[in-house]
């Protein structure tokens, strides 16, 4: 088989065994600009006092964006939002602390400043990040994201109990899953949810590539479990209706 339809058929087993309302997606680091894939191009607003501005109002709005297809980015595309250039390795620690936006999550007690040195990152400073649908990722990618709901965050725990939960800021589950290699479910953050607009009652969960595989695997064992519990949980419910 290929790279292509390895991915292709990782996608779709993952969408079925979790049965996912949005497509996985793939999230790719690299140094030099991806063979054949087209940038970002949507216009940047003027810049704020500060001097931020980006293609869109932070990174994760590329989650939405990459449901449709398959982009590649570049620094200057998230640098609306300091905390996000700061976990994709685009900012170090002390360029991000200059922000406004950082100096107002601050001011309104959202976070400490005290937090901001022990907040995961990518390690090494890429030259493009590149998202779309796993199912036509034009290389392996380093992480897999997915957008769930309660019960398929339930699964995923079952199939996966050393599974990190986390929680803001929301994007840091990229460098935990491409960094530390373990699977990381993050609850969202309010700053988040409103740039992205997604829905309240979805979570994510951001999947080292390298262990897709492995915890395909262990979804379909814990899928044959859950579904004879289910069944016992339907035949005996009935005595009380």
């Amino acid at each position: 088989m290929t790279q292509a339809t390895i991915l292709a058929s990782q996608a779709e087993s993952l969408t079925s065994l979790l049965g996912l309302s949005e497509p996985p997606l793939a999230i790719t680091f690299s140094s030099e600009a991806p063979d054949g894939v087209k940038r970002f191009d949507a216009a940047m607003p003027e810049p704020t006092p500060d001097g931020r501005t980006g293609r869109v109002a932070a990174g994760c709005v590329f989650w939405v964006e990459a449901r449709s297809g398959t982009f590649t980015t570049v620094a200057e595309d998230h640098g609306n939002c300091s905390v996000g250039s700061l976990t994709h390795g685009f900012k170090t620690l002390e360029e991000a602390a200059t922000g406004a936006d950082v100096a107002a999550l601050v001011e309104s007690e959202w976070v400490t400043p005290d937090v901001f040195p022990h907040i995961p990152t990518v390690s090494e400073k890429p030259g493009f990040v590149t998202y779309g649908p796993l199912r036509e990722s034009p290389a392996a990618p380093d992480v897999v994201f997915l957008r769930l709901n309660g019960k398929q965050a339930m699964m995923l725990h079952d199939a996966w109990p050393e599974l990190r939960v986390e929680g803001k800021p929301q994007c840091h589950i990229v460098p935990i899953a491409k960094e530390s290699g373990d699977v990381a479910l993050s609850v969202g953050c309010m700053l988040s949810r409103v740039r992205t607009g997604m829905s309240n009652n979805e979570v994510t969960c951001a999947i080292p590539a390298a262990k897709l595989g492995e915890l395909l695997e262990r979804l379909e064992t814990a899928n044959g479990a859950d579904m004879k519990v289910a069944a016992y949980a339907a035949a005996d419910a009935k005595r009380f209706a």
